[in-house]
């Protein structure tokens, strides 16, 4: 089997197991851009919590965002975890965005992918997977994201390549599947549901989809 299609049949297993997950849970590109700043080392129902924080402040906004008081926006996104940094962040964003683009996402997202992906690489706070989520999620571009539930997964299955780098991890999958968004998002989103549920840090690998087609074996006593 090729590495094509054993990309392939890995995805088509996820979907059959998983079904659609409709990612990312956001009304609109601006939460999807916050969100994928605040989830950075923490878990989601964190984020769930920071977000609904600012939309009870009137707060999830580009203009009242770099307004608002770092110290006062810090607070509304405590349960987020690292809220100062994360604050620095959030307002390093909006700042761009309004001096460089006019406060518009719109022409933010008109750059084409490389040029976006540089783009937003250069402001604070903003790393490869925050940038690609960004790219993916909300600019709706063909970008694959790579996360530790990434790394854990294809490192199990033995697809991991030797170069052990997001960009060579990023490659695998965008070499050898069709360049397309809803793909890209399916797949990364089936990724994340299949590293919470089966393939955890302590697998249970007698609850996964992918079992005749892994090498991994949790009573090898070998976790990773």
């Amino acid at each position: 089997m090729t590495t094509k299609q054993n990309m392939e049949l890995i995805y088509q297993r996820l979907l059959d197991r998983y079904g659609p997950q409709h990612w990312w849970p956001a009304d609109e590109p601006f939460e999807v851009i916050i969100g994928a700043i605040l989830t950075q080392s923490t878990a989601w129902g964190n984020v769930e919590k920071a977000i609904g924080n600012l939309k009870k402040a009137g707060a999830l906004n580009p203009i009242a965002i770099r307004e608002l008081p770092v110290d006062d926006l810090a607070i509304l996104i405590r349960p987020s975890g690292y809220y100062n940094a994360k604050a620095r962040k959030l307002k390093a964003f909006v700042e761009r965005l309004s001096e460089s683009y006019g406060g518009s996402l719109e022409k933010l997202f008109a750059l084409d992918t490389p040029n976006l992906r540089e783009e937003l690489l250069s402001i604070y706070g903003i790393g490869q997977e925050t940038a690609d989520s960004v790219i993916l999620y909300a600019a709706q571009k063909p970008m694959f994201v790579i996360d530790a539930y990434t790394h854990r997964i294809t490192n199990r299955l033995g697809l991991h390549p030797d170069k052990n780098s997001y960009a060579a991890l990023q490659a695998l999958f965008m070499d050898n599947l069709p360049g397309d968004e809803k793909l890209f998002n399916e797949y990364h989103a089936l990724l994340v549901c299949l590293g919470k549920n089966a393939c955890r840090k302590h697998p249970v690998c007698h609850e996964c989809c992918l079992d005749t087609i892994c090498g991994f074996r949790a009573d090898q006593g070998n976790l990773v």
